[in-house]
């Protein structure tokens, strides 16, 4: 390998996991506005099997390609007009194919990018963009999530799950999640202050008093029967991408008087930084369940697409 190559994950194809490999590619180079990125961690998020499936809606990109959105490493160099970092800056961020973050070095615009404080393990920095993200925004930027209202967050142990939930109870909400009971333990730990085992209790006759938000990443049955607990001036944010029944769903909210929202996420520094932020204060942690080195991508892939992951796996170039 030159000193201008690394290795890197390439999707070659779409289908299951086989479709992966471990390849020797050129090293990018940083345009203007972009910075390259050592990287140190890559966090895996349910996008890529579903990329690599062909899933994500649309062939945005045709093999082969590096997948991998979430990314942390240190800054080794910058292109033009880049003034915000300098090599040797310990960065976190998103970065999105064909130059994703599973490599050795990526490239990505300085916006999406927020430096990694010293009090934040980089491995733990390395799988909150996505996922951290997709939770501020839904609950803070889309709802306004304020002191005192109910939210309701399905799948809570999950990726977005679990840093909702705790972004929630950072902003004072009081957070009820469904999931199964082995996982309670692991969010009560988080501050979630009621919990259902959706394998054993329909959550809509749990839960007593009505919600102000519903955090949805599962779709199908959940949407409809979330927007029944709604308060008259609720939120249902819908998480699932793709919804094929998101327009249904929409109707099915404007019908009840609630509010529908769906959040597609937007990476900027400055989310990124008040993530960064809380993190730093110990308001937010990042539940790794595994990590893997980049050559094992199949394997963290399936783990991720078996629906099972308490928090997030990351791959270590």
């Amino acid at each position: 390998m030159t000193t201008h190559s690394m290795y890197a994950v390439r999707q070659l194809g779409y289908g299951g996991s086989e479709v992966l490999r471990i390849a020797t590619v050129e090293r990018p180079v940083p345009g203007p506005g972009q910075v390259l990125v050592r990287v140190r961690a890559a966090g895996v998020n349910p996008a890529d099997w579903k990329t690599r499936a062909g899933l994500a809606g649309h062939h945005s990109h045709q093999p082969p390609f590096t997948p991998g959105m979430d990314v942390a490493g240190v800054v080794e160099a910058v292109g033009g007009d880049v003034t915000d970092f300098k090599p040797g800056d310990a960065v976190y961020g998103m970065v999105f194919p064909p130059n994703g973050a599973q490599a050795q070095y990526t490239v990505t615009p300085a916006g999406m990018l927020a430096r990694v404080p010293s009090e934040v393990d980089i491995v733990q920095a390395g799988a909150l963009a996505t996922a951290g993200l997709t939770a501020w925004q839904a609950l803070v930027t889309t709802a306004q999530v304020a002191p005192g209202q109910r939210v309701l967050v399905h799948a809570a142990a999950g990726g977005v799950g679990h840093l909702a939930v705790q972004i929630a109870k950072a902003r004072g909400a009081h957070v009820i999640g469904t999931a199964r009971a082995g996982k309670h333990a692991f969010l009560r730990e988080l501050g979630a202050d009621e919990l259902i085992d959706y394998t054993r209790v329909d959550f809509t006759e749990a839960i007593s008093d009505r919600v102000d938000i519903v955090l949805d990443p599962l779709g199908d049955d959940y949407a409809p029967r979330s927007l029944t607990i709604l308060a008259p001036s609720g939120i249902f944010i819908d998480l699932r991408q793709p919804n094929p029944g998101r327009a249904e769903v929409r109707a099915t909210a404007g019908k009840l008087g609630v509010r529908f929202a769906d959040v597609i996420v937007s990476p900027n520094t400055t989310d990124l930084t008040q993530l960064a932020a809380l993190a730093a204060r110990g308001q937010l942690r990042v539940a790794v369940e595994e990590t893997l080195p980049l050559a094992n991508v199949a394997k963290a892939q399936e783990l991720s697409e078996s629906g099972r992951v308490q928090g997030k796996i990351v791959l270590i170039p």
